[in-house]
């Protein structure tokens, strides 16, 4: 069955109540063309967001029809811009999605709420390819109930009032946050039918028209990385793909788990990917794992206050559209708000329990090389109240909680690896192969050399790590006592399972008297800049941090509380380790992009620091072991080990990871209970006995 006769039956088969509500809401848009409100600021709004609206109601026929099908690539690129093109760069500063344009034309108030309803809307592109009747339907009955309040009104010569506008919006969030929750948590457990796999399985992908079959937005990006994956061999894509799922597979393993009872696998990628995609699907089938794709969910209702995206996605058309709408909830949140979206969180697990536990885990592929983002602050843009913060961190946490009940993580594994694309610059082909040789070093190599590194570190009481040149880091890293050290070991011997590639050794350090200030020049975290970031330690836990982005030392407090701390007041020290690849060090200072690599690849350059939950939350009773067969009994801290008691202050529900290149690197000492030291890296380079092999790259 082709995916427009797909639509066709889910269409024909589906509610009849749920098609006529939706056709007589495409009827009442219609309508709207001969009325008219007084306030002409108001009226246009109204008519540009109906018109979108009919628009993704063409878009949705379009699809149903087959009219797809039978588009040329340059059709289906200007429909694919016409749906976007009013939140591009080049039209935000006059777009309803802008808030300071918004703000400006109708003030504070109905400037948040009517740019927020929009950007709400525009997440129904998706859903028009997708078939989602539902989600077609509720919102623009949504749409049409706000402007019945204001027609209403302007019979009268005046405006709703905004408390009245606000609660038709929260109370929709409410109402329906069942549905909603239980439709993204279906995406990602159950595999009968997945709008996204289904697709990459059956569509022709040397027709590069697919890209648009998806609804997201396309760039050059997307279909320069398809048309270099298709010309690429198919052994060439064999071998890709099996490195990735043999990291899913291997992940299971070295860790004790028994994969045979997982029945699904959640795959997450960024368009432009489905070659490899297609034959990881085939990979993980032969192992008895069917494959989900999670579409990214991007809606105003989510308690998320990030930018940050997941799951599946295209493009982004604008990512300070994303940014300045990351904190729309702060229209709503409140404490039946939360209480409500924990509900429809805890209902979402009842309905699919026995799919969920049947869910392995995510397989990721990230990209990097896209053009650097860093934000502008914008006033005019909706900011979480101190009390909503606090409500937000406590519902992150509860939500964890809740979703660990189903999707159990000590059962659960995952894998991660990461490739460029064509935005890094004209080395692409080139970084592209390089990238694929990082992903697939000879991990026997650096699991010995990280075995010599891991021997050293078991010797010691802390670990001191200081900066040199601009970066003035100073930290003291408590270890965990080891009291066999025959049988016992801190540090996780890191290889290419499921962070790949290889290249690190890690631990969970004691808080107890780690202290410090940690320094970065300059980093990327999850697609934000940060200029001269500085964070002080007591005691393995955030004191004060600052950064030099804004022109007052407030926006940039605030930056980071926002898109690092999560609005918690503190947040500990969950991981330190020593990354070892420097392969990967090289490759990026050769070709430039040191500040595009991800983290997964970045935190192998040099030691990092990772503020948050451990890389053992909720599997801190689950014994792992090293290769060599010493168990690692470095899985919890001081807090983490509330769980046992108050596991509502265990978790933080956040994990972000803060590497120092070698560059930036003057040493990493051990020091033992003795006062005896021994130097693992000096000056960027290796110096430990039986590490120097890894200084070659960096020397060639």
């Amino acid at each position: 069955m082709s995916n427009n006769e797909e639509l066709i039956y889910e269409f024909e088969n589906g509610s009849e109540v749920l098609k006529e509500r939706y056709q007589l809401a495409v009827e009442r848009l219609s309508s709207m063309a001969d009325e008219r409100l007084s306030d002409e600021k108001y009226d246009k709004y109204f008519h540009f967001v109906r018109d979108f609206l009919l628009l993704v109601d063409e878009t949705f026929n379009f699809v149903l029809d087959g009219s797809f099908d039978k588009a040329s690539m340059d059709e289906l690129a200007a429909q694919n811009k016409k749906l976007y093109e009013d939140i591009l760069p080049e039209n935000y500063d006059k777009s309803y999605g802008n808030p300071t344009f918004a703000c400006g034309l109708f003030g504070d108030d109905f400037g948040h709420l009517l740019s927020a309803l929009y950007y709400e809307l525009r997440g129904l592109i998706v859903a028009a390819f997708k078939g989602d009747l539902f989600s077609l339907t509720t919102n623009m009955e949504l749409f049409l109930e706000v402007y019945g309040q204001f027609a209403s009104a302007d019979a009268g010569k005046t405006l709703p009032s905004y408390e009245e506008v606000r609660k038709t919006l929260y109370w929709f969030g409410s109402d329906y946050a069942e549905e909603m929750r239980q439709h993204g948590f279906a995406e990602m457990v159950v595999s009968d039918k997945n709008f996204v796999r289904d697709l990459v399985t059956s569509a022709n992908l040397t027709d590069l028209r697919y890209l648009y079959r998806f609804g997201e937005y396309v760039t050059d990006n997307e279909i320069k990385t398809a048309e270099h994956l298709n010309s690429l061999t198919q052994e060439e894509i064999d071998k890709l793909a099996t490195t990735f799922t043999e990291g899913y597979r291997i992940g299971f393993a070295m860790t004790g788990k028994d994969i045979s009872i997982k029945k699904t696998a959640g795959i997450y990628y960024n368009l432009g990917f489905e070659r490899i995609i297609k034959k990881a699907i085939e990979n993980l089938e032969k192992i008895g794992l069917k494959s989900t794709i999670q579409l990214d969910p991007r809606s105003i209702f989510a308690i998320t206050s990030t930018s940050a995206r997941g799951g599946f996605y295209g493009a982004i058309p604008n990512k300070q559209y994303d940014y300045d709408h990351k904190e729309d909830v702060a229209l709503f949140l409140d404490s039946n708000y939360v209480t409500r979206k924990l509900e429809a969180a805890r209902a979402a697990g009842e309905m699919y329990k026995t799919q969920a536990r049947l869910y392995g885990g995510p397989a990721v592929i990230e990209v990097f090389g896209e053009i650097p983002f860093s934000p502008k602050p914008n006033e005019k843009a909706l900011k979480l109240s101190k009390a909503q913060q606090k409500m937000l961190s406590d519902y992150r946490v509860q939500n964890s909680l809740i979703m660990n009940d189903y999707i159990i993580n000590k059962e659960r594994s995952f894998t991660i690896i990461s490739f460029p694309v064509p935005d890094i610059g004209d080395n692409f082909r080139t970084i592209f192969d390089e990238t694929v040789r990082i992903n697939t070093l000879d991990y026997k190599l650096y699991q010995t050399i990280q075995q010599k590194i891991i021997d050293a570190l078991d010797e010691g009481e802390y670990v001191v790590v200081k900066g040199m040149g601009e970066n003035h880091t100073n930290m003291k890293v408590m270890l965990h006592e080891l009291k066999d050290k025959s049988k016992e070991t801190n540090f996780e011997n890191c290889v290419a399972d499921v962070n790949i590639p290889v290249g690190e050794v890690f631990t969970s350090p004691v808080l107890t008297g780690t202290e410090g200030t940690l320094h970065v020049t300059g980093v990327y975290l999850d697609g934000l800049f940060y200029k001269n970031l500085e964070i002080k330690f007591e005691d393995g836990c955030i004191t004060d941090y600052n950064c030099s982005n804004f022109d007052t030392a407030e926006e940039g407090k605030k930056y980071i509380n926002d898109n690092i701390l999560f609005n918690h007041k503190t947040l500990p020290i969950g991981e330190f380790a020593i990354g070892t690849n420097t392969t990967a060090y090289v490759v990026a200072r050769k070709y430039g992009i040191a500040d595009k690599l991800p983290i997964l690849i970045a935190e192998k350059t040099g030691p990092h620091f990772a503020v948050g939950d451990t890389c053992y939350s909720y599997e801190e009773d689950t014994m792992t072991y090293n290769p060599d067969g010493k168990a690692i009994i470095a899985r919890d801290n001081e807090i983490s080990i509330k769980r046992k008691t108050e596991p509502d202050k265990a978790y933080f529900s956040c994990h972000t990871d803060i590497t120092i290149p070698y560059d930036e690197l003057g040493e990493i000492t051990v020091v033992s209970a003795d006062g005896l030291t021994k130097t693992i890296i000096k000056d960027g380079r290796f110096v430990l006995e039986g590490t120097q092999e890894l200084n070659k790259p960096m020397d060639e």
